[in-house]
C-alpha cells in the first residue's frame, strides 16, 4: 500500500506518517509537484490557518496538481477544510474549489467552548467505503475552530451544538475533520479503508 504525504510546512504529518506505517504502508513525504501527480493516493494534512496553508500551496506550485488529481484524496483536519470554496478565516481565503461551499467559524452551543476539542460521537449519515466498519456512536478525536458546510458532501457528522460536518466526500476526494490518527481504533479502521480504496 502506498500512500504520499504532502509535507508543506502546514500539517500533522509525523503522527500520520506513524499512524500509516502501523498499518503497513509505504509513506512518501514530498512538496514535490512531480510526485504529487504520480501518486496512488494522497494525504493532504493540515494544522492551523487556512491563508497560510494555501499561501504554502501556492509557494510550492501544489495548488493545480492537487486540484487535477484523479486518484484517492484524503484531507485531514485543516487538509478537509482546505477541499472546500472558501474560508471565512484570516479575513477569508479562497481555498482548492474541490467542495462546494464556504468554511466558517464553529458556533457551539453555548455550553461548549471554541475551538471543539476532544472526543466526539459520529453519526453516519450516508454509507461509503471509508466508513467500513465504522458505527454509529464511534468516537472521533477533534482539535478545530472553524467547520465545514453541512451539505450533500457530508458523510458522517458530530453534534457539538450544531451539526459538525467529520467525514465529507465529492468523487475522489475525502476529508476528516477530527484527526485519524489520533482516534483510535477508528481512526485506523478509516486509514485502513482509505489505503485499500482502488488507485
Amino acid at each position: 500500500m502506498n500512500v504520499t504525504l504532502i509535507g508543506y510546512g502546514s500539517g500533522n504529518v509525523a503522527s500520520v506518517r506513524f499512524a500509516l506505517e502501523r498499518l503497513g504502508a509505504r509513506v512518501r513525504i514530498t512538496d514535490d509537484p512531480a510526485d504529487v501527480a504520480e501518486a496512488e493516493r494522497i494525504i493532504l494534512p493540515g494544522v492551523g490557518a487556512a491563508g497560510y496553508a494555501m499561501q504554502r500551496l501556492q509557494a510550492l506550485d501544489l495548488i493545480e496538481p492537487l486540484r487535477r488529481f484523479p486518484r484517492p484524496l484524503l484531507g485531514v483536519c485543516l487538509g478537509q477544510q482546505l477541499l472546500f470554496d472558501a474560508s471565512a478565516e484570516d479575513r477569508g481565503a479562497d481555498l482548492l474549489g474541490l467542495i462546494p461551499g464556504r468554511v466558517e467559524a464553529i458556533l457551539p452551543a453555548p455550553s461548549r467552548p471554541s475551538p471543539h476539542m476532544g472526543w466526539s460521537r459520529l453519526t453516519i449519515r450516508r454509507d461509503d467505503p471509508l466508513l467500513d466498519g465504522v458505527k454509529d456512536g464511534d468516537w472521533a478525536y477533534f482539535v478545530h475552530g472553524f467547520v465545514c458546510p453541512d451539505g450533500p458532501a457530508t458523510l458522517a457528522a458530530a453534534d457539538y451544538g450544531a451539526p459538525v460536518p467529520a467525514m465529507v466526500n465529492s468523487a475522489n476526494r475525502w476529508g476528516c475533520q477530527f484527526h485519524p490518527e489520533r482516534s483510535a481504533v477508528l481512526g485506523a479502521r478509516i486509514l485502513k479503508n482509505f489505503l485499500e480504496l482502488p488507485a
